[in-house]
């Protein structure tokens, strides 16, 4: 039931007062059950047309003076999905907001139903590029390798393929049937031309397209749709893609029964989505009264943008089209000549380019897009790697007496692109040098960004942007927006990448190109340069000043290409750690095709102080440290167990038993809780050379942890280091922190599939992050006592490892976040934290304390684009402006 003084109904739609909850009537059977414990209950909020982006808020009323409601915001994702959530024990009333604020839509609904699942609730693993990974998870059931067929592809149990023609697919007979009833299909893959991947269900014994799925993409190379079975289905045939020439890397295919997916929001989107409205209204009234259908069933239509899509009509890109309608800039060749008049000296800029066999249309959109250029002091040099192309010559021959700016070299021998970009290189007089690829096209405006980029940071040593992806039509599509300089990304991946512009000392100085490196060459350049610059004056341009075409041969070409390139690069990385004196080796991280550079641990190991307060709670703390003991093989650590005024006798006892074993220590701190004022305390009382800030609701998953996570912080450049955490229920928690998100901060991919690949592999590979949560935080001694310690005063409960990761930053260490280190945290999703008015006064008032000190509000995070959003934690590009 809806308050009447919470809407105001119009002709066009609905009038949503904000600040007004509206009570929703819990079903009788749930109404029942809530009394006698903890419900889990899907919570589905329709508002279509919505004029803003929308804030939820959920409130439990217990009806009892002594129990104050809870209320606390929850996943914009109930707007598309829905979201499952827990009532508490006594709930008696649920109360919505669907918004913080006012807002208009067409209509709004609200409905709350049992979470139960049509079948027995496990996921179906098809395909798992990890054999043994799935085993340790009780609710995934995976194939085996032996179940695979695959047909006009080559494709290996490690998951890398290449298609051979334009049908490739693989059958994947499943360990046991699907049954009846709504699936999610999730689908992580990574390739290298942009797919819109199909998956289909037989009926029969038949695979038609009637009975098929196209899956599109949910970010991070994670594809997902959703399917309703009407009967039982045991295997099921995948195809990446209808293209030739395709590689890359599938890591899942994992399907898992889902709750009928929100059909009051599917009305209006299948009605807009096909031409055919009265079989659409039919098929809704049909799905909606629950009537057999006689085939399987793919949803026809994408779900709000506020969640993943389900089945869309629209093409791969759309979301980057919107984006550049809304936000890419296209300043005037006046604008760029007036601002580049203020500088004084102009610099040459020298654009290198190996050419091969290159198709003539798209040289000649490479050249022009030089010519092109606002800023006009340029000089082009390509080296033709001897291709026998007559053509291709006479072309180049063209383009050298048209454009004096334009010089070619033809080399007499073919000697394999470092040798072509040497050559091309040696004609350069310029004193910065930019990378362009034969086939690959130029913004106008670049060249006129990187001298203004010179003008504002003279001590420049390098330069990259950010950049996106054209195909052969000229559609841009796949943008990459980069952090700040990363080293420890760059360990990982060659994050550099297009556009990247050198001072051409820096070249000569380590050698230039080395074709023992092909394949990887550019890596193992900027690699070396990085050896001797400053990482101070490497500046990112968080502009797309590059577009990387897209077609067959453009990028790796096959397995055996990628093998050979991913070796070059890792030969590059054992040079560079080498030359650093660091020790190390150096293999996959994953099934990405990326690095991991795992550090050795000093001799002997450092002593680990892992710090862990808790008020009561002995079944986490029994949990949380049991864990530890159980499944720790670092040699040398001890336990801190910090008891804050615990009262429960089943916890003290709890506690002297832990005091048995001799790598744990019970602190009692018997003052008010104050988390950074207790964590400070126990710092003082360990004897560990490295802190570790761990809660109590955290559980180990792999015996490596404390090893992976020591290592890093050990190294001298480095400050904090963070896990991956993930919810008991497989999605991601954390994945390092993001400033600004909320205003404040937030935690990146949350609320993703444990699998995702992350924005550009971000969850696959050691990166550096602005903060990561004291959750599972290490750090040195040293450091914390440098920077000193949390924050006791201004942030006794929330943001207080934020302010802390920020002020070990200012320091000038790196704050590294490593997915090598899995622990599962067992907050709820739907924990109500600020449930008083004085909680909620002292939480705004450290955010507001957050938002003076570090203007997380305004300032961008350095390792976070701008073009990304601000609201969500996915990754997705940014809706609101600025």
């Amino acid at each position: 039931m809806m308050r009447r003084d919470a809407l105001v109904r119009r002709a066009d739609g609905i009038w949503y007062r904000g600040h007004v909850p509206i009570r929703v009537e819990l079903p009788g059977e749930l109404a029942r059950q809530a009394r006698l414990g903890d419900v889990e209950v899907h919570l589905s909020i329709c508002a279509p047309g919505h004029d803003r982006e929308l804030v939820p808020v959920v409130e439990f009323d217990f009806g009892r003076q002594d129990a104050p409601s809870l209320r606390f915001g929850v996943n914009p994702a109930v707007f598309g999905e829905g979201l499952r959530l827990v009532l508490p024990r006594g709930t008696r009333t649920l109360f919505v907001r669907p918004h913080i604020g006012a807002f208009f839509a067409r209509d709004l609904s609200i409905s709350v139903q049992p979470a139960a699942l049509g079948c027995d609730g496990r996921s179906v693993c098809a395909f798992h590029a990890r054999p043994g990974r799935a085993e340790g998870r009780s609710d995934l059931v995976a194939a085996s390798e032996n179940d695979i067929a695959a047909h006009g592809m080559t494709f290996d149990p490690n998951g890398a393929f290449r298609t051979l023609n334009h049908d490739p697919h693989a059958y994947f007979a499943l360990p046991r049937p699907l049954q009846p009833g709504w699936w999610r299909i999730s689908v992580s893959m990574e390739s290298d031309r942009p797919v819109s991947p199909r998956v289909y269900l037989p009926r029969a014994g038949a695979w038609t397209e009637e009975e098929s799925a196209t899956l599109f993409p949910a970010g991070g190379g994670h594809y997902c749709g959703y399917v309703h079975l009407v009967d039982e289905v045991e295997s099921v045939r995948f195809d990446p893609c209808d293209l030739s020439g395709v590689s890359g890397a599938l890591g899942m295919v994992r399907l898992e029964p889902c709750h009928n997916p929100g059909l009051d929001l599917l009305r209006p989107r299948v009605l807009r989505a096909t031409r055919e409205q009265r079989q659409a209204r039919r098929l809704w009234r049909a799905l909606r009264a629950g009537q057999t259908m006689e085939r399987h069933f793919a949803l026809p239509v994408s779900m709000p943008a506020s969640t993943e899509p389900v089945l869309s009509l629209h093409k791969t890109g759309a979301e980057y089209e919107r984006w550049i309608e809304r936000f890419d800039v296209h300043p005037t060749r006046k604008e760029y000549g007036e601002a580049i008049g203020r500088l004084g000296e102009l610099p040459l800029i020298s654009i290198v380019m190996p050419a091969y066999k290159t198709p003539i249309d798209l040289l000649d959109q490479a050249i022009e897009s030089v010519r092109s250029q606002f800023y006009t002091n340029w000089q082009l040099c390509i080296a033709e790697d001897a291709s026998g192309d007559a053509a291709l010559r006479r072309r180049l021959e063209l383009w050298q007496q048209r454009d004096s700016r334009i010089q070619v070299v033809f080399r007499e021998q073919n000697g394999g692109i470092s040798a072509a970009t040497q050559s091309a290189f040696e004609l350069a007089d310029g004193e910065w040098i930019a990378l362009l690829d034969h086939d690959d096209v130029l913004r106008p405006q670049a060249l006129a960004e990187i001298v203004l980029a010179i003008g504002r940071s003279p001590g420049a040593e390098l330069i990259y942007s950010d950049e996106d992806k054209i195909d052969i039509q000229g559609r841009r599509y796949d943008p990459f927006f980069k952090p700040d300089f990363s080293y420890h990304l760059l360990l990982s991946q060659n994050y550099f990448n297009h556009l990247t512009v050198h001072r051409a000392d820096n070249i000569r100085a380590v050698g230039g190109w080395r074709s023992a490196f092909d394949g990887s060459q550019d890596y193992d350049l900027n690699l070396r340069i990085v050896d001797h610059v400053d990482g101070r004056n490497i500046v990112h341009l968080p502009k797309i000043l590059y577009h990387w075409r897209s077609i067959p041969g453009s990028a790796a070409a096959g397995a055996g290409e990628k093998s050979y390139t991913f070796e070059a690069g890792r030969r590059a990385l054992l040079e560079h750690l080498d030359r650093r004196d660091d020790q190390g080796t150096i293999g996959q991280a994953g099934q990405s095709p990326y690095y991991r550079v795992r550090f050795d641990l000093p001799a002997p190991a450092p002593r680990v102080s892992l710090i862990i307060p808790t008020r009561d709670r002995a079944d986490l703390v029994q949990l949380s440290v049991g864990s530890i003991l159980e499944k720790t093989d670092y040699p040398d650590y001890e336990i801190l167990l910090v008891d804050n005024q615990s009262s429960d006798p089943k916890a003290l006892r709890l506690f002297k038993e832990l005091e048995q074993d001799d790598r744990v220590r019970v602190l009692r701190y018997d003052r008010p809780f104050n988390y950074s004022a207790i964590n400070n305390f126990a710092a003082r009382e360990a004897t560990g050379s490295i802190l570790g800030l761990v809660n109590n609701d955290i559980e180990i998953i792999h015996d490596d942890w404390l090893s992976e996570m020591a290592s890093l912080a050990a190294r001298p450049m480095v400050g904090c280091v963070g896990a991956k955490l993930y919810f008991p229920d497989e999605r991601i928690q954390h994945g390092g922190v993001v400033l600004g998100i909320g205003d404040v901060a937030g935690h990146s991919h949350k609320y993703l599939p444990r699998d995702t690949f992350g924005y550009f592999g971000r969850m696959t590979v050691t990166h550096e992050v602005s903060a990561v949560t004291a959750a599972c935080l290490l750090v040195r001694r040293a450091v914390f006592e440098e920077v000193g310690g949390l924050n006791e005063t201004e942030l006794r409960v929330a943001f207080n490892d934020v302010d802390f990761c920020l002020r070990v930053r200012e320091a000038g260490y790196s704050n590294l976040f490593t997915p090598f280190a899995e622990l599962y945290h067992h907050e709820s999703v739907s924990r109500g934290q600020e449930d008083s008015p004085e909680k909620r006064a002292r939480f705004q008032t450290e955010a507001e304390y957050m938002m003076k000190r570090w203007q997380t509000n305004t300032k961008p995070d350095a390792f976070y684009s701008i073009h990304l959003s601000r609201t969500h934690e996915d990754f997705r590009l940014r809706e609101e402006r600025a």
